[in-house]
């Protein structure tokens, strides 16, 4: 029968060796599992191990950069090692290959530049993208960071973020200021989120760069849940947020096969 933790999730594999690697492993799975960082105490109750055990664990994948402690407690999170090898593991996965030719058959038919992007703290991490052939266009690289608060991908991942995790992003984040078009109260940006939660879709309308508008739609995993965004961007005389709209059923079914096609390994989406 699977068991919950007294906050609602899955509680993680309780080690059944006394492996170190197992138990790192079981530590590490219920910190990604959970939205708040957790306290030793959490972890001790949760996988039925010692304190001690369990704080001895912690500060090794801390020193190795997996675990992070939460600033002002003594509460644990995932740390940027552990970030990254993520990121690196769904970029250079055998499934991304497919959904890159999902993506660049997007962008043969909308003519416009498209990316996957995840979130990453802060920001987003595009873990593809395929440009247009247009020579006036934005051009970045799979692996490029971007602000969250401006952007259509950052704006929809934080709107189907849990509310302590949204809530936490909008205290913590630096909300800069690119164009007038920018979003910097907390508040206002909230709203918007809501917003964006409620349509199913989000966009960027001149926020982080004068000119260019892009429209974002949601990656699911086989359960549902919004693990990326798939974006389209262009300049806004070309490729107008009206325009995108008309092609949102076009993104969907796309992001629809890429969310396949992340899980599916060689299975055909």
């Amino acid at each position: 029968m699977l068991a919950f933790t007294a906050r609602g999730r899955p509680v993680a594999n309780k080690p059944e060796t006394n492996s170190a690697i197992q138990k790192a492993l079981s530590i590490l799975e219920m910190v990604t599992q959970e939205i708040r960082p957790l306290g030793i105490v959490d972890i001790s109750r949760d996988l039925g191990l010692p304190r001690q055990t369990v704080h001895r664990v912690i500060r090794q994948l801390e020193d190795l950069g997996l675990l992070r402690k939460d600033p002002g407690t003594d509460r644990y999170t995932t740390g940027a090692r552990l970030r990254a090898l993520a990121l690196n593991t769904i970029s250079s996965s055998h499934s991304t290959r497919a959904s890159h030719a999902i993506l660049q058959g997007l962008v043969d038919t909308v003519k416009e530049t498209c990316n996957v992007g995840m979130l990453d703290g802060h920001e987003i991490i595009y873990i593809d993208r395929v440009e247009c052939d247009w020579p006036l266009r934005v051009q970045l690289k799979a692996g490029s960071h971007v602000p969250a608060h401006c952007t259509a991908i950052g704006k929809l991942l934080m709107a189907y973020q849990p509310k302590d995790a949204r809530d936490r992003i909008l205290r913590t984040a630096p909300l800069r200021k690119f164009t007038k078009y920018t979003i910097t109260d907390p508040d206002q940006l909230e709203a918007s989120l809501d917003q964006i939660a409620a349509q199913g879709y989000s966009i960027n309308n001149q926020e982080d760069a004068i000119g260019l508008v892009a429209l974002a739609v949601p990656v699911r995993d086989p359960q549902g849940e919004v693990i990326a965004g798939l974006a389209v961007h262009a300049p806004e005389p070309r490729f107008p947020i009206a325009k995108a709209i008309e092609h949102i059923e076009t993104f969907r079914e796309a992001a629809g096969r890429i969310g396949l096609s992340l899980f599916e390994g060689d299975k055909k989406s």
